[in-house]
């Protein structure tokens, strides 16, 4: 593969196997890396809403891990600063609902970002793969045509051995980018579901808050 008398078309080869180490080792982190949070989350929700009292929960998001865990912190430090210092920060001016909806959103966009990082590396390789492939194609038979015009045959055995290799940077370039794309596919994927669940786990966890403020208020 690598016994081109090209050097356009061996650098070609050669980014395209750099395109390929890097998908599979993004393939690699990111699997681990949400199998991970996945665990995380399933072990947080499970203690988070076992939790009996308002303290308890509280105790329980101070000590987890995981993206719901640090949505649920965001929240609690967002009540904190409100009975603290809503009435002087203009950063926790309105209603007590609203602060601690934008809190939980914030924090729930900063989690999407860790979420997907590393996967417009993988769209781009995906989409760009192909390309550089086809450029070593049509630069491998440019300069294989410039040999058999040299050589002065034209005869099958002369032509089909350069074209032929010249082909293998398309076929390198295709086999590098439908892995990319298909992570990157997936990864999207998995991280909307993730989003999703801190979507829903914020909305239950501000339906407990106010619920615990309203009793707050009626002395109860």
């Amino acid at each position: 593969m690598f016994g081109t008398t090209s050097v356009v078309v061996a650098v070609t080869l050669w980014v395209l196997i750099a395109f390929s180490v890097t998908t599979w080792t993004i393939v690699a982190m990111k699997g681990r890396l949400q199998w991970q949070l996945g665990r995380l989350n399933r072990a947080f929700s499970k203690a988070f809403w076992g939790a009996h009292t308002v303290a308890e929960a509280e105790t329980v998001a101070h000590d987890g891990a995981g993206p719901l865990a640090r949505v649920c912190q965001a929240g609690f430090q967002a009540l904190r600063d409100l009975g603290k210092d809503g009435e002087h920060s203009l950063q926790f001016t309105g209603d007590r609902k609203d602060v601690l909806e934008s809190s939980l959103r914030q924090q729930i966009q900063k989690e999407q970002h860790r979420l997907e990082s590393g996967l417009m590396i993988l769209a781009s390789i995906g989409s760009t793969a192909p390309f550089v492939g086809l450029f070593g194609t049509v630069w491998g038979i440019m300069h294989a045509l410039q040999d058999i015009s040299r050589a002065g045959s034209a005869s099958l055995d002369v032509v089909a051995g350069p074209i032929g290799e010249a082909l293998v940077a398309t076929a390198i370039g295709i086999a590098t980018a439908v892995p990319a794309v298909l992570a990157y596919n997936y990864g999207l994927r998995r991280a909307r579901l993730f989003i999703a669940e801190m979507e829903d786990f914020a909305a239950n966890l501000m339906r407990v808050a106010m619920k615990a403020s309203l009793n707050v208020k009626r002395g109860k």
